[in-house]
């Protein structure tokens, strides 16, 4: 059935919280068998003793490309196979571009760029092989962005950077490897709850506190759910691009 992903693998980075934690237990629900990749090993261990038996962790830094290959080919070795990926790990470090820290800027750069680039780049083959086998024979590379990665704003110049950076590479991608049934997508959420502001600088937390003061915000799950529906989509569908906003956020 094209809304079931029984008998696939899917690898989910960025997976011991937030939308990557999210997705693992959607993509499971679909049927899938899950891998899932972060650095905290407690919080893997626990999503997958929610998952059961289909889950396989992996202690992974996808900011170093042997870590991201050794990922890769754990989830594909361990499963057999390896027909989705969602390179979702990153990270969001806002304020002003004067006097920043360069180190958040390294960060940054090392998680949302080069992580997302070791990822596809150990991914492809598997991608491109599992495409010519049942029982879909279509296969999909998720890459999360951000709402930063179409509109730039003052504060957010550097993670603006990475997150245009990625929609560029992946509809590149996209265009490279369509025609091999490997589907490429970019999903590109407004402001969503989760561990990701557990990370600004303590001057800038105020900030991003009055912006979101008066707006409810979508919670990992409806990024989870939009994900679930991109990879199950008829082999005749690719979903190439999702911009997805809290009904309140107007930018």
């Amino acid at each position: 059935m094209a809304d079931r992903l029984d008998g696939t693998t899917a690898l989910i980075t960025g997976a011991s919280s937030g939308i990557g934690y999210a997705t693992a237990l959607e993509l499971a629900a679909l049927g899938a068998n899950v891998a899932v990749a972060a650095r905290r090993r407690d919080r893997l261990d626990a999503l997958a003793a929610e998952i059961g038996d289909r889950a396989f962790v992996i202690e992974a830094d996808v900011t170093s490309e042997a870590s991201a290959r050794s990922a890769v080919e754990q989830a594909a070795e361990h499963f057999g196979r390896l027909d989705t990926v969602i390179a979702n790990a990153g990270v969001m470090l806002l304020g002003p571009i004067v006097d920043a820290p360069l180190d958040e800027w390294e960060r940054m750069v090392d998680l949302n760029v080069k992580g997302v680039l070791y990822t596809a780049h150990a991914a492809l083959p598997h991608l491109l092989a599992a495409a010519e086998q049942e029982p879909r024979r279509v296969t999909d590379l998720v890459l999360v962005s951000s709402v930063a990665g179409r509109v730039a704003r003052n504060g957010s110049g550097v993670y603006n950077l990475t997150k245009h950076g990625i929609g560029a590479f992946g509809e590149s991608l996209r265009q490279e490897v369509t025609k091999r049934h490997v589907r490429v997508s970019l999903v590109e959420p407004g402001a969503v709850a989760t561990e990701l502001t557990d990370h600004l600088r303590d001057e800038i937390k105020p900030m991003m506190a009055q912006r979101f003061a008066d707006m409810e915000r979508m919670e990992a799950v409806d990024i989870a759910e939009t994900i679930g529906f991109i990879v199950t989509r008829p082999r005749r569908v690719a979903v190439n691009e999702v911009l997805i906003r809290p009904t309140e956020q107007d930018a």
